[in-house]
C-alpha cells in the first residue's frame, strides 16, 4: 500500500509533512511506498493522509497526528488499516467534496504536483497537443463558445482579451498570469499552483499559441515560496519534455514561461499596476485605454488572466467549449472556485458550478456556521466586496446577481461572519486594508479611503457623531467616480453594504454608544456578576491596571474609572462572571 500526504501550505502548517518524516523514519527497510499531493481543499481535516492500493484509494485519513506515524507505517505494510479507524473521513465531511463539481481543481490532491509524469497519466498536455493541430482563430473561439470569464475578479469574456491581444499590431507578444492573489482570505490560486503547476503551464502555453505571444510570466507573490518552488520545478520538467521552448512539439510554435516574484502589493492584482512592477517599477495603474491588449508590457501588445481563468483553459479544449457552458447560468458560464473562511464550520476550498445560491454553498457544503453560532453576513470579494446579509442567501452565484447586492465574485473569497462580528468593525477592518495599500497616485483613493477609516475608527470608539453616516456616504460616491483604478472604485463596497444592510449597528454605535454584536472593546463595560463570581481572584491577578478587587471567596468588582477594557478578566474566569 501507498501513503500518499497531502503537503499544500495548509497541510504542512498543520503537521503533514512532520507525519510523512516520522513514517519514512519508520520505514528504513522501504516496505511501504510514500508521496506528496496538493491540497485536496479540506484544509479544516489537515493533515489530511491518502492510502492507495494499486493506484485506488481505498481511505482516506483525517488529522493524524505525528503520534500515528507507527500506525500508519503498520498498517500500510500490514494493509490492516483497522487501527487507522478513528482517522476515518466522516460521511458528513466527505459530502464536502462530493457535492463539488471541479475542473480548476480537478487535480488538486490527487496527483504529485511535482512529477510531470502523474499530470500525464491524467491527460496532461493533451490539450496543447490538441490546440496546436488547430489554428490560434480555431482556439479562440472555443474559449468563446465556453463563455469562460476572468475569474480574478472583473468577470471579462477571456475570449475577447485573448482576441484583441492577437489582433493588435506587434512584432512582439506576451502573455501574463496574474498570481499575486492579494485578497484577505483568499488562496485558491497558491492551491493551484501548489497542486496542480502543470495546469497553469498548459493552459498558459494554450493562450500564448492563440495570442501569437512567445514569451510569458506567472507574477506571483513572494508571500507563496511553496508555491514558487513547485511552479519553478514544473517549469524545468515541461521544458525538459519539450512543453516549453523553441519549435514546442515540432509544431513550429516557440514559447517559454518566467516566474517573476512580486512584494505583495494588493493594488498589483490591477492588471496595469502588476504590468509596472513586472517592468521594474512601482506598481500604480496607468490611464486607460490603451488597454494592455494595445500596450502591456514594454508597450508591446499583452494579455493578463489569472490563475484559475489558465486552470479551466485545458479541460476546455479537452472536453469542449459546449460542456463548460452547459453549466451555470445564462450570464456566467462554468464553475467557479471560492475559499470558504471565517466562522464557518468546513473551512477550504469549494468549486461549484454557477447558479448555486450562497446557501447552497455556506450551509449545504460549507457546513453552516461553527460551534453552533448563528449567520450574520458574508463578505464576497474581499476588500473590493461588500457584506450580504442572512436575508440574501438564496442569491444565485451569479455575475449580475452578486452585483445587485452590492457585493462582487472577486476572485472568489468568502468570508463568512456570525452574530459575534460588529459590521462596522468590519468595514474598519477592510478600509484599514485598502488605505494602506492604496498606491497613492490619485487623490481620491489616497485621502478618501484614509478619512474614512478615520471616520469608522470614531465610532467603533464610541466617539461617532450624528452625520458620520452621511460623510461616509459622501466620501464613498467620490472614490468612487474620482479613484483611477478598481481598488479605488470598489474600496468603498464594504462600507456602503455594511451601511445599506446594517445600518441599524451603525446607529446604536453612534446613538447609544453601544456595540450589537459586544465586538468593540472601547465600547464594552465589563462588570462581575456577583451570583457567579467565586471570589477566585484569577481576574484581579491578571488585571494590568489593578482595577478590579475583592477578598478571596468573596464576589469582586471592577473600578470602570480603572479599566482599561483590554478583556484579560473575561478571558481567565472559569465560572462565566465577567460580561462585556
Amino acid at each position: 500500500m501507498k501513503l500518499v500526504f497531502g503537503e499544500g501550505s495548509c497541510g504542512i502548517a498543520a503537521g503533514a509533512k512532520k507525519v510523512r518524516e516520522a513514517v519514512e523514519r519508520l520505514n528504513a527497510d522501504g516496505a511501504v511506498e510514500t508521496g506528496i499531493t496538493g491540497c485536496i481543499g479540506m484544509c479544516y481535516l489537515e493533515p489530511i493522509v491518502d492510502v492507495y492500493d494499486g493506484g485506488k484509494l481505498v481511505k482516506r485519513l483525517v488529522k493524524v497526528d505525528e503520534a500515528a506515524a507507527p500506525a500508519l507505517y503498520e498498517a500500510a505494510k500490514t494493509g490492516d488499516l483497522a487501527p487507522l479507524a478513528k482517522y476515518g473521513i466522516s460521511a458528513d465531511d466527505r459530502e464536502f467534496l462530493e457535492r463539488q463539481t471541479r475542473i480548476a481543481l480537478r487535480h488538486c490532491g490527487l496527483i504529485d504536483p511535482e512529477d510531470i509524469a502523474a499530470y500525464e497519466t491524467v491527460d496532461g498536455y493533451k490539450a496543447i497537443r490538441k490546440a496546436l493541430a488547430t489554428t490560434p482563430e480555431d482556439v479562440i473561439a472555443e474559449v468563446k463558445t465556453s463563455g469562460l470569464a476572468g475569474r480574478g475578479g472583473a468577470g471579462f469574456p477571456t475570449w475577447f482579451k485573448w482576441n484583441a491581444a492577437r489582433s493588435a499590431k506587434g512584432e512582439q507578444k506576451y502573455l501574463i498570469c496574474n498570481a499575486d492573489e492579494g485578497d484577505p482570505g483568499a488562496f485558491m490560486d497558491r492551491a493551484v499552483i501548489e497542486s496542480d503547476p502543470h495546469s497553469l503551464i498548459e493552459g498558459m502555453l494554450i493562450a500564448a499559441y492563440a495570442i501569437g505571444a512567445t514569451k510569458a510570466f506567472v507574477y506571483v507573490r513572494a508571500e507563496y515560496p511553496l508555491a514558487i518552488v513547485r511552479l519553478q520545478k514544473a517549469l524545468v520538467a515541461a521544458r525538459a519534455r519539450g512543453f516549453l521552448g523553441e519549435n514546442i512539439l515540432g509544431s513550429g510554435f516557440s514559447c517559454d514561461i518566467r516566474i517573476k516574484a512580486g512584494a505583495g502589493a494588493f493594488v498589483c492584482g490591477e492588471e496595469t499596476a502588476l504590468i509596472e512592477s513586472l517592468e521594474g517599477n512601482r506598481g500604480m495603474p496607468r490611464l486607460k485605454p490603451p488597454f494592455p491588449a494595445e500596450k502591456g508590457y514594454t508597450q508591446a501588445p499583452s494579455n493578463i488572466n489569472n490563475v484559475e481563468t489558465f486552470a479551466n483553459v485545458a479541460w476546455i479544449i479537452l472536453n469542449g467549449g459546449a460542456a463548460f457552458a452547459a453549466m451555470g447560468t445564462e450570464t456566467s458560464k462554468g464553475t467557479k472556485v471560492f475559499a470558504l473562511t471565517g466562522k464557518i464550520r468546513r473551512g477550504g476550498l469549494v468549486e461549484v458550478p454557477m447558479g448555486l445560491t450562497l446557501r447552497d454553498v455556506i450551509f449545504g457544503i460549507g457546513g453552516g456556521i461553527r460551534d453552533g453560532g448563528t449567520f450574520k453576513a458574508v463578505q464576497m470579494g474581499g476588500p473590493s466586496g461588500g457584506c450580504i446579509p442572512e436575508s440574501l442567501l438564496d442569491t444565485k452565484i451569479d455575475y449580475k446577481a452578486l452585483g445587485a447586492t452590492g457585493a462582487i465574485m472577486g476572485s472568489g473569497g468568502m468570508v463568512v461572519m456570525d452574530s459575534t462580528t460588529c459590521m462596522v468593525n468590519m468595514a474598519k477592518f477592510f478600509l484599514d486594508f485598502t488605505a494602506k495599500e492604496s498606491c497613492g497616485k490619485c487623490v481620491h483613493c489616497r485621502i478618501g479611503t484614509k478619512r474614512m477609516h478615520e471616520i469608522l475608527s470614531r465610532i467603533t470608539e464610541g466617539r461617532g457623531r450624528e452625520g458620520d453616516v452621511e460623510t461616509l456616504q459622501e466620501l464613498c460616491m467620490g472614490i468612487k467616480a474620482g479613484a483611477l483604478c478598481g481598488l479605488g472604485q470598489t474600496a468603498p463596497n464594504p462600507v456602503l453594504t455594511t451601511i445599506r444592510y446594517f445600518r441599524d449597528e451603525y446607529d446604536a454605535h453612534i446613538r447609544e454608544g453601544r456595540c450589537p454584536a459586544h465586538e468593540c472593546a472601547a465600547l464594552k463595560e465589563y462588570e462581575i456578576d456577583p451570583a457567579k463570581c467565586r471570589g477566585c481572584t484569577m481576574c484581579a491577578r491578571k488585571c494590568p491596571v489593578g482595577a478590579i478587587s475583592g477578598e478571596p471567596r468573596k464576589p469582586h468588582a471592577i473600578d470602570q474609572s480603572k479599566c482599561v477594557k483590554c478583556g484579560q478578566c473575561a478571558a481567565v474566569c472559569k465560572f462565566g462572571a465577567v460580561g462585556g
